[in-house]
């Protein structure tokens, strides 16, 4: 279903994001924790794409099988990092066959081990990917749905790392809604200030899409840290940090810290209006599953 199409029904959407697995018996344990998370009913689902396209194959098949074998309704990752044009053709060809309604356009990083020059010699930023697609979109026949692939990009509500001119970063975020974007989903945050902060800087700039917020619960100390590299800029608000200390060495004292400031979160994000809610399930459903219950929710339709 068409971004467009899934945000009229649901007002508010609720949605998952999934990492795709690299072996049969990660792939088994990744469809047991959608199996406890189909009752949810979210509005749609997520799907990574590694480093340069490391994970091209992997994230495909993840999402055909997703739209093949279940209710849910799969967006795939697509960076154009270490790609051409006729790459990203070929991709959007596969997507289209299946069926597949939206995509996530990302600039991406390059693999640490690239050596092979510029990787952004196709694209130079991301607009330049959304305009492709849109372009595909144009192509009379080239997808099943007359308006093409709906097209989502990343927002940073902390900052794009590699913009640290908050008025340069904004003007790169117009520049990707005016080539053609349909929403944008944020990167996590630990303090909804800067997202509603954020949102307000979107909508000073004339940015008038759908601003979904991204949510990740932290499970772990470990993953906390590792969280802290990957997504470069995260900042940890004290008191959360006071209370995972207090937690010390204990993991399931830090899961409930964790969960508890995702689920508040949740809550100020909903009691302000926000476009949806983006969890990132690290492919383990507990956690999800636990803020819904604490929300008092059945599935996401109550969400709106």
């Amino acid at each position: 279903m068409h971004i467009a199409d899934i945000i009229r029904r649901d007002g508010t959407t609720a949605s998952f994001e999934f990492f795709p697995p690299k072996n049969p018996e990660s792939s088994e344990s990744l469809f047991g924790s959608i199996a406890d998370l189909e009752p949810l009913r979210p509005s749609f689902v997520s799907v990574t794409y590694g480093a340069g396209g490391g994970t091209r194959e992997l994230t495909r098949d993840l999402v055909v099988r997703l739209k093949d074998q279940t209710p849910l309704d799969p967006i795939p990752h697509l960076t154009c990092v270490c790609h051409d044009e006729r790459d990203i053709r070929s991709i959007l060809e596969k997507y289209a066959e299946h069926g597949i309604s939206n995509l996530l356009a990302l600039r991406g990083d390059p693999p640490r081990d690239f050596n092979g020059g510029d990787p952004y010699a196709g694209f130079a930023q991301a607009a330049d990917l959304v305009r492709l697609i849109r372009r595909f979109n144009d192509e009379r026949g080239a997808h099943p749905d007359p308006r093409g692939f709906g097209i989502g990009i990343a927002g940073f509500p902390e900052g794009h790392p590699g913009t640290p001119n908050r008025l340069v970063e904004m003007e790169h975020l117009k520049a990707k809604v005016d080539a053609g974007a349909d929403y944008i989903v944020t990167q996590l945050f630990f303090d909804n200030r800067d997202f509603y902060d954020f949102r307000d800087r979107c909508r000073l700039a004339g940015i008038q899409v759908p601003i979904i917020a991204g949510v990740m619960p932290i499970t772990s100390g470990k993953g906390m840290r590792k969280m802290a590299e990957l997504a470069l800029g995260a900042r940890y608000p004290a008191p959360l940090l006071r209370s995972i200390a207090r937690a010390g060495d204990d993991d399931a004292a830090v899961r409930r810290v964790g969960c508890h400031w995702a689920t508040e979160q949740c809550r100020d994000l909903l009691d302000h209006n926000v476009d949806g809610i983006h969890l990132y399930t690290l492919n383990k459903s507990n956690a999800t599953r636990e803020i819904y219950a604490t929300l008092g929710v059945r599935d996401s339709s109550q969400f709106s």
